[in-house]
């Protein structure tokens, strides 16, 4: 009888992970995707930067080509993304909304039991952040040079400098709201030694850092939230408000000294709905310097295609200027995407055809996105 009980949960550590992503990360239209000759040809010559994707989440090894999924390494290269930034979600509500979530349930938990993580993951949202940077090393260290951390402005110079000889993928790894804390600050020291360069204050749920869009106070910036910023300013983090309240959003944007992001987001101008960024809010965030990820699906573009993806861009771009946008896909976050990474061609053939020019493709599609982390990463 044992013997069958660790058959059957050894399954369920193969299988389920597979069979629950094929549930939750769909993608609309299957490759391949064909472009016109002109836009492969400025497609193959753009510095191409997505500001999140929740790749580490799946129990998927992303230096193989999978079939499952919307990024691994061998669908980066082939899309020539440069710079790819890695999220991690440490804490995920039941019936999970974009309207209100409280912090009485944690799907993560269950994930963590299925697909095997370490018993120490299982009750801390800090050991799941360590464990996900631990599995992101060993791809870099696997990949045979093609994937490289992005810990310091001198990586992402490297980086940059290799264009056009060896084709890298930079990895970025990020936090998806403030859970790994736990409360304390001391936490940040331990996540920043860990390769974290990227932390939003609140996901789904509210958190002692600060209000979610979804949660259900919907609060501003806590006490320990302005230590926060300052926290992350002086260790060269950078600060994410994507899910983060509004009052949140006015908090954050009015006390940085440093650029922010949203990582991934859409705006009300083209898609009105609680997740979704205010005119006011594109503004705010621009002030800082920072820039603004406009994702790809449909509750951040009330669309399921290109065109969708574009519209809003083009929206952005006419409040903020396109210093200001970048791409947030939202690749593998349980969203259904209108193409995977190796679509990515589409939105530059799009933006051409919508009458960007060469330089603001070149600056939306990932140079605003490194000019941001130049000014915020640590030497």
């Amino acid at each position: 009888m044992l013997a069958v009980i660790l058959l059957i949960s050894a399954a369920a550590m193969y299988v389920s992970p597979g069979v629950v992503e094929n549930r939750q990360n769909h993608t609309l239209a299957r490759p391949p995707y064909s472009i016109s000759s002109s836009a492969k040809n400025l497609h193959q010559k753009l510095f191409i930067s997505d500001l999140h994707a929740d790749s580490l989440l799946w129990n998927r090894n992303l230096l193989r080509h999978g079939s499952r999924g919307h990024v691994d390494l061998p669908r980066l290269l082939e899309a020539n993304v440069s710079l790819q930034a890695f999220t991690v979600v440490t804490q995920s509500p039941r019936n999970l909304n974009i309207e209100k979530n409280s912090n009485s349930s944690d799907l993560i938990h269950y994930m963590a039991i299925v697909e095997g993580w370490p018993i120490s993951t299982w009750n801390s949202y800090k050991s799941r952040a360590l464990y996900k940077a631990r599995q992101l090393d060993r791809f870099v260290a696997n990949s045979d040079g093609q994937l490289l951390m992005i810990k310091t402005r001198r990586d992402l110079g490297e980086l940059a400098g290799h264009r056009g000889s060896l084709h890298r993928v930079g990895a970025l790894l990020g936090s998806e709201g403030a859970q790994p804390l736990e409360g304390d600050l001391n936490n940040l020291n331990v996540l920043f030694d860990a390769g974290y360069r990227m932390m939003s204050p609140s996901h789904f749920t509210d958190t002692e850092i600060g209000g979610s869009a979804a949660g259900v106070h919907k609060g501003g910036l806590t006490p320990l939230g302005q230590n926060w910023i300052r926290a992350m300013e002086s260790k060269g983090m950078l600060i994410d408000l994507a899910h983060a309240s509004h009052e949140t959003i006015r908090d954050v944007t009015a006390i940085a000294s440093k650029p922010v992001v949203v990582s991934h987001t859409g705006v009300r101008g083209t898609c009105s709905n609680n997740r979704n960024l205010t005119d006011q809010e594109l503004s705010a965030v621009a002030s800082t310097g920072g820039v603004i990820g406009i994702g790809y699906w449909d509750t951040a573009t009330c669309g399921t295609d290109v065109h969708a993806i574009v519209k809003a861009i083009r929206y952005a771009k006419s409040i903020v200027g396109a210093d200001h946008v970048a791409l947030g896909s939202d690749f593998d976050g349980a969203i259904d995407a209108p193409f995977d990474v190796t679509g990515i061609p589409l939105i530059t053939e799009a933006l051409l055809n919508d009458g960007f020019s060469e330089q603001e493709i070149r600056q939306i599609m990932g140079e605003n996105f490194v000019r941001v982390l130049n000014q915020t990463l640590p030497e």
